[in-house]
């Protein structure tokens, strides 16, 4: 297949001289460990102290991996976006909340993001993480097998309803809705709900998403016993597949508490799942749909071999493939020139509440220097492009 992601000039059509630069310096001292950990304590010292420093964010690592503070602030990125076929899903970025005024505001922001799906064709999903919605502690005594307090069961009751008020309104209004995927002690809970709303509102075509994170091992079996459940009781499934983005803290528990590993043995074997997972849902694709969240150029060449062999047409609704805002431009943009289904994940919300999330995204970055490399690469090609 033709080799389509080291075009530069495609991948970079939107930035600025100014906004190129700004990428490259800020990949540059991502891909250094060390001034990482200093600069995420920092950041969290200035905000535990209030110091005035969300300006200093907003300008530089904020700007470049969120759309911005509302979903209002993101429509210039969102049109600017999908003038170049790039389509948007709007990701209400903020984590760590724990209370149940902050759980209704995220659903308040799913409903309201599945509303500009219905309006606007730039954004054709919603999305929610499950820890958004409730308690991870509750997540995590679902999935265990532990006993919840009376309190506890009336939390669990409200978030079983904010999973059916959206994914009801999703439904509703005809817009997919992605349900992201978290650490493993807590997903199967979510999983399980996941799937009543898949039985619920995925009956003629696919509606509701859940996440497989496949640098799980058991991951395909789980999807192939999904799949025999549908099959039985006459759903559809549709899951966005990504690599995962907890390796470090899943090695670490199971380790401390002594249980099984649940992380592939290493990145072959990783990009070994994500690649079978992906066959598998192509060849029953009649019953399934594919949000292909990946950076991977392989995996990205892959899914397009299987539509160019398939007969089916590239831009096929069921067929999705999807990347991170701020990251793999080069796949993102090249993708949307020729016609393929293609979005970027535009995290928002206020620069302080959003930081958790950024934090994580350049921690991950760092701890997969392939990554962060190939990103420097590209810039200072583009760079050198734009100089000559």
């Amino acid at each position: 297949m033709e080799k389509i992601f080291d075009n530069t000039k495609t991948a970079f059509v939107l930035k600025t001289n100014a906004e190129l630069d700004r990428a490259y310096y800020l990949f540059e001292m991502i891909k250094r460990e060390t001034l990482v950990k200093i600069g995420t304590a920092m950041t969290k010292f200035a905000l535990k102290t209030h110091l005035p420093v969300e300006g200093l964010i907003r300008a530089t690592v904020f700007d470049h991996f969120c759309g911005g503070v509302t979903e209002l602030d993101c429509m210039p990125v969102i049109e600017k976006m999908y003038a170049e076929n790039v389509h948007s899903v709007l990701d209400y970025s903020v984590e760590g909340k724990e209370d149940e005024a902050q759980f209704d505001l995220a659903m308040e922001k799913t409903l309201n993001n599945i509303k500009f799906g219905k309006e606007k064709d730039s954004i054709p999903f919603a999305v929610f993480k499950p820890s958004g919605f409730g308690k991870f502690e509750i997540y995590r005594k679902i999935t265990e097998g532990e006993k919840l307090d009376k309190h506890e069961e009336v939390e669990w009751k409200r978030i079983k309803e904010r999973y059916d008020i959206v994914s009801k309104a999703a439904f509703d209004r005809d817009v997919p809705l992605l349900i992201d995927a978290e650490e493993s002690w807590m997903q199967t809970a979510a999983d399980d709900l996941i799937e009543e709303m898949m039985k619920e509102y995925n009956k003629e075509k696919v509606i509701i998403f859940g996440t497989l994170q496949l640098y799980r091992w058991d991951r395909l079996d789980y999807l192939k016993d999904l799949h025999q459940r549908a099959k039985k009781e006459g759903f559809k499934v549709g899951m966005k597949l990504v690599r995962g983005a907890y390796m470090e803290k899943e090695r670490e528990r199971a380790e401390e508490k002594g249980y099984k590993d649940p992380i592939c043995e290493n990145k072959a074997a990783t990009d070994e799942m994500f690649n079978n997972v992906m066959d598998y849902m192509f060849k029953n694709i009649n019953d399934m749909a594919i949000f292909a969240g990946t950076h991977n150029e392989e995996s990205s060449y892959l899914l397009m071999d299987f539509l160019a062999k398939s007969g089916l047409d590239k831009n096929d609704e069921r067929i999705w493939f999807g990347q991170l805002y701020g990251m793999s431009d080069h796949i993102t943009y090249n993708l949307a020139e020729r016609d393929y289904n293609v979005a970027k994940y535009l995290p928002y919300g206020p620069v302080r509440d959003v930081m958790p999330y950024l934090i994580r995204r350049a921690e991950e970055n760092t701890s997969v220097a392939g990554q962060t490399n190939r990103e420097l690469e590209l810039l200072k090609a583009e760079r050198k492009r734009r100089r000559i």
